[in-house]
């Protein structure tokens, strides 16, 4: 069982969603952000994205868009990004890693050498929300193959006809977008959520994790009580936006996590 599976499955037992954070790798530069991403799991989060920061993050708001320049400015890569994840599983071997981002990265870096890399480093899974499941074969089959769970992302305008197309292949969960639009965009409604998860339950078994416009314990718990995960990203990252030094932005974003797991937490008691 995979480190995204077996923590999915512990939180059923407990009767919870998970708390998904995101941040970006390498922001505001590569010490700042390896603090924070040790610190994540501590302070309550059950999965971790990282994201690879790339000059054109089309899927994303301003808050991301601004984390990917900071890091970039900051000289963080792929490399160094997948060193971060190295220096981070010397002190955590459970909490399921996933990297998120696009696919220019991946391709310069060489698919078979970064999925051989990934996975000796730790990477549990992949999301690469400008890859359709038409081109499995370049990266979700490959990926798949060496154990690494790839992560589909399904949206508002997913249709019943092509659920099953997007789904193919999926493996350790579903990440619904519940607006449409970029990150950070705005909030759905709860019964729009709640008729979201009832759809797509009818098309998979695996865990259905909800993300975009998610940013306060309140939102994060409301959220848990519909779906397996929650997904906060911008909110985390603005911690770190208005950081007036370093130090700041590891405690900005890491009291936030710490809340918004409470909320999680104590959503369906």
């Amino acid at each position: 069982m995979s480190r995204l599976q077996s923590r999915f499955a512990q939180l059923k037992e407990q009767n919870r969603a998970a708390l998904v954070t995101f941040v970006t790798a390498g922001d505001p530069g590569y010490d700042t952000s390896l603090a924070i991403l040790k610190g994540l799991p501590a302070a309550g989060a059950d999965v971790i994205e990282l994201g690879m920061p790339f000059t054109d993050p089309m899927a994303d708001g301003p808050a991301i868009q601004l984390a990917n320049i900071r890091a970039l400015t900051a000289k963080q890569n792929l490399a160094k990004t997948l060193q971060m994840v190295r220096e981070f599983r010397k002190d955590n071997h459970d909490t399921p890693l996933v990297l998120m981002g696009y696919f220019n990265p991946i391709h310069k870096y060489g698919v078979p050498q970064f999925i051989a890399d990934a996975k000796a480093a730790g990477v549990d899974g992949l999301i690469v929300v400008d890859m359709p499941p038409e081109h499995n074969a370049e990266l979700c089959d490959p990926a798949q193959a060496a154990g690494i769970d790839f992560i589909r992302l399904t949206t508002p305008t997913t249709d019943d006809a092509r659920l099953p197309t997007v789904l193919n292949g999926s493996s350790g969960f579903v990440y619904y977008v519940s607006v449409a639009g970029v990150t950070g965009a705005g909030a759905a409604t709860l019964e729009h959520v709640e008729e979201a998860v009832t759809r797509l339950r009818r098309h998979t078994e695996l865990p259905i994790s909800i993300g975009f416009g998610i940013r306060t314990p309140e939102q994060a718990a409301a959220i848990a009580r519909l779906a397996d995960g929650v997904v906060v990203g911008s909110a985390l990252i603005d911690h770190i936006a208005t950081a007036k030094n370093d130090q700041q932005a590891i405690d900005g974003v890491l009291s936030l996590c710490a809340a918004l797991s409470e909320g999680v937490r104590n959503a369906r008691r």
